[in-house]
């Protein structure tokens, strides 16, 4: 019996799918239909692009976006573990469980199923594949009893797989037919980097390989069989190796379907069937699926106003606004993959004339490219891997599609925390279409909070990667009204570093958990996890204050990866280690000790700016034999790795040359020794010069100290990095105990009082009142603090330990160096492959060709001006 409304049926309860209910109830459409919702799983929508986060607390409470409650509060019936199994587009009537349900208008939000390969074996027991809650409670308890896993793909899907696996506990490998990670949204550089960097955090990479078959393995549950020969073994199996629309519904319904899949859909979203949508990845428009949320948020929009229209059509509801047309999507992404960040924007790779301009910095893993219009004025694509500080600033462009008005290359010199000048028609959140007005209007009219925002507009509650921009409007904007801001960390705390640092030393809190169940906002939704930026924050915080081993039970899963491995990832996946030489000063026998070592492993050596010596190309799973080796020859780790004193550099002074008026190399050794276990807000370092002909450079050191005929004169704030700064002379004609009391005094207020991630450079800059002001807080006392600084600071250097060799006593520590599954297999198993140049070797790379094509070219042309290179010489 037909009821007076007519009848509105969503098949489908994903995330599209509950946002499409969302809009509808926005509109309150839901007062002019009966509302019915069908969904397959036995659990309402939840967000499936965090997904992961299930396995930090076993639990879908966190994910879920609603509850069966809230549809009814609505008027809207919500039924769970239903399948629709026919569609009667004539009749306009829908058959689930054998019974008839009737519609005047049908929404099909059907979404996708993940591919498994046509590989023999794909049906053994332990293979899954990682799709839906159901899906990760198996791999869950497949995990309690495996040891290592295996993902086939390599996509955005396989790499969150990956990283689940490897969050239970288990040996990871990725497997991938491409000769890359993330082809779709990467282009081959940066695939390879981010290769490199998930190699480097003990995941093994296999790209081009076809998996012919899966059988049983001699040490593992299965053993992969790829086409070159080469197999890997492993217990857990899971595919992630892409999706296909879900469209078996309409297929056999009669609506037409795309020659490759997808329910086929015009500009409004209507299928061929009168009356029938389609809406997010089971949708095809134009040829195309598309695989994220924000395109599926999109279509249910634009659908949600083609209903209305027709309710406007039949006279039953007042105009709004014009209906919406779907005309495509921005498929832009912004994430953190096993910890490294990843970010694409329009094209990610070139076209017929287009211009580009390429970042490549080898030392720090970041490399950038932007992808320009055959003019070079108009940005149509990004790709960001180790470094998205200008992911907001690029994505502001590109969606505006307006043209640049500086060169390309100051895209990628942006100041992240720096205002956006953003206009207010900026889509500032793709995934729900929310412009920079409608976050104002919000900030304005009360709404001060991100969850506010968030709750009001929809804005940073999809894939979540704008959040920071949607911060950053919000404060603008109340500073404009004069209001105070909000000045947190992250959107788990709303204190700052400095902030933090005082209630952990004040309330003597030593732990993550601690901190977070005291001092989290109210209402995080995230429970004691933390982020990327506030759980490395927080392990500086406690090292500084307890200088405990930093990879010790409390601290170890708050470690960013240089940390975790206690190396330095370098570009080619392998490591650098750099043994700590105090004041530059080393034996001859040392010498000959670590000339040896390098040697042995093959290593690349050179001598540093800091006068040390760093050697380059050390396999993981070589680290643990190599620091033994040094350490039995009296060597210690030289912190290369970590925000902390990285070098004290020293000339000769008075022991050898003439103009030397103090033993500079004697106090540079001691201070290097005094001061090697402080870990700070950022890297430190030192330099001590023996007169004033200044050879060791001091001015442009954090700390820089030069000897004068009274003693030695002090210099704050030096910094030689990016934006070079000579230090501020602090104090003139200091004893050595008067020099170690201020500078004890002055690295500890840093510590307390720094910004994360700021220099020493720029935390002088922006303190208030200046070098006059510090110098009354170190020099006179201002604060009463000083025999407080002090008793700190010998706490940190009472409490020092060379972190390698605690952690080679840690059985649980060396398993995260173990490289293959299968040790016996490894040479099956593709290597990284080196030149050799000047009797050293270096990773085969474009880089090391282009300048050695360049000093080709310099050799042959002499003093004539190179004026073209080709696409692959040029690294800007």
């Amino acid at each position: 019996m037909r009821v007076d409304k007519p009848k509105l049926v969503i098949v489908g309860n994903g995330m599209v799918g509950h946002h499409f209910v969302e809009q509808l109830c926005e509109q309150q459409l839901n007062r002019h239909y009966d509302v019915t919702v069908f969904g397959a799983e036995c659990l309402p929508a939840y967000d499936r692009v965090q997904l992961s986060k299930y396995f930090e607390s076993s639990s879908a409470d966190s994910l879920m976006l609603a509850t069966q409650a809230d549809y009814a509060a609505q008027g809207v019936v919500l039924h769970l573990g239903q399948q629709v199994s026919n569609i009667d587009q004539h009749n306009k009537q829908l058959t689930v469980n054998g019974e008839t349900v009737f519609y005047d208008t049908l929404v099909l939000a059907t979404g996708s199923f993940p591919f498994v390969p046509p590989i023999k074996g794909n049906d053994r027991r332990d293979c899954l594949v990682y799709r839906t809650i159901d899906d990760l409670e198996a791999i869950e308890q497949a995990a309690t009893t495996a040891k290592s896993g295996v993902v086939i793909g390599g996509g955005l899907l396989g790499l969150e797989a990956a990283n689940a696996l490897s969050a239970l506990g288990l040996d990871t490998h990725v497997v991938e037919f491409a000769p890359q990670l993330m082809s779709v949204q990467l282009n081959d550089k940066g695939g390879e980097l981010l290769r490199q960097k998930i190699e480097a955090l003990g995941l093994g990479v296999h790209l081009s390989k076809a998996t012919q078959e899966i059988v049983d393995g001699e040490r593992a549950q299965h053993r992969l069989n790829f086409s070159d020969g080469s197999c890997l073994e492993t217990d857990l199996i899971v595919f992630s190796a892409g999706i296909r629309p879900q469209d078996a519904l309409a297929r056999e319904s009669g609506i037409s379907i795309g020659e490759r899949g997808g329910i086929v859909i015009d500009d409004c979203c209507l299928t061929s069937a009168k009356d029938v949508y389609a809406i997010g990845e089971c949708a095809l428009w134009q040829q195309q699926i598309f695989g994220l949320v924000a395109p599926g948020y999109q279509m249910a929009k634009v659908a949600v106003s083609q209903i209305a229209e027709q309710l406007l059509d039949n006279s039953l509801v007042s105009p709004a606004t014009e209906a919406l047309k779907f005309t495509g999507a921005d498929m832009s992404t912004k994430l953190k993959l096993l910890g490294v960040d990843v970010a694409s924007i329009g094209a990610s790779r070139g076209f017929d004339n287009a211009q580009y301009v390429e970042l490549s910095d080898v030392q720090a893993g970041v490399y950038k490219k932007l992808w320009l219009d055959e003019t070079g004025e108009y940005l149509r694509g990004a790709v960001l891997v180790g470094n998205v500080d200008e992911y907001s600033h690029l994505l502001s462009q590109y969606l505006s599609g307006e043209a640049l008005e500086e060169p390309a290359v100051t895209l990628l010199m942006a100041d992240d925390s720096a205002p956006l000048a953003l206009k207010d028609s900026a889509i500032v959140c793709s995934c729900h279409q929310v412009t920079k007005a409608d976050i104002v209007t919000q900030v304005v009219a009360g709404n001060h909070q991100l969850a506010e925002i968030k709750s009001c507009t929809k804005a940073a509650s999809g894939c979540g990667g704008c959040a920071a921009v949607v911060q950053q409007i919000i404060d603008e904007t109340m500073q404009a009204q004069g209001l105070e801001t909000d000045s947190g960390i992250c959107c788990h705390f709303e204190h700052d570093r400095q902030a933090l640092f005082h209630l952990c030393q004040v309330e003597n809190i030593s732990n993550f958990e601690q901190l977070y169940q005291l001092h989290a906002k109210e209402g995080s939704s995230e429970l004691a996890l933390g982020c990327d930026i506030c759980k490395p924050v927080a392990a500086s915080i406690f090292a500084t204050l307890e200088n405990e081993y930093v990879l010790n039970e409390k601290h170890v899963a708050l470690q960013d990866s240089n940390d975790a491995y206690l190396g330095n990832l370098q570009k080619d996946g392998s490591y650098s280690v750099v043994p700590r030489v105090a004041g530059g000063e080393i034996t001859p026998d040392k010498l000959i000790a670590m000339g040896q070592i390098a040697k042995r492993y093959d290593l690349y050596t050179k001598i540093t700016g800091g006068q040390r010596i760093d050697m380059f190309g050390a396999a993981l799973s070589d680290l643990p034999a190599i620091w033994s080796e040094l350490i039995a020859e009296g060597f210690e780790t030289g912190h290369a790795y970590g925000k902390s004193l990285r070098t004290v550099k020293s000339c000769v002074g008075n022991t050898w040359c003439r103009y030397g008026v103090q033993d500079s190399v004697g106090l540079a050794i001691a201070l290097e020794n005094r001061y090697k276990g402080l870990r700070s807000p950022h890297k430190i370092k030192f330099a001590v010069s023996g007169c004033t002909r200044e050879c060791a450079e001091a001015q442009s050191k954090d700390i820089g100290v030069i000897a004068t005929e009274k003693g030695w004169n002090l210099f704050v704030g030096g910094n030689g990095g990016m934006r070079p700064r000579h230090g501020d002379l602090f104090a003139t004609d200091l004893s050595t105990e008067q020099l170690v009391s201020y500078i004890d005094r002055i690295l500890m207020f840093y510590s307390k009082t720094a910004a994360r991630l700021q220099r020493t450079s720029v935390w002088l800059e922006s303190l208030a009142g200046g070098l006059e002001y510090l110098q009354s807080v170190v020099v006179e006392d201002s604060l009463g603090l000083a025999d407080e600084l002090e008793s700190q600071m010998h706490k940190v250097v009472v409490n020092y330990q060379c972190e390698w060799k605690t952690s080679l006593q840690d059985d649980v520590f060396l398993q995260r160096f173990r490289e293959f599954i299968n040790p016996k297999e490894a040479p099956l198993i593709d290597t990284k492959q080196y030149q050799y140049q000047r009797s050293q070797k270096f990773p085969i790379s474009s880089e090391v060709e282009t300048f050695s094509a360049v000093n080709h070219k310099l050799s042959t042309l002499g003093d004539i001006a190179i004026t073209q290179l080709d696409e692959e010489e040029v690294l800007v």
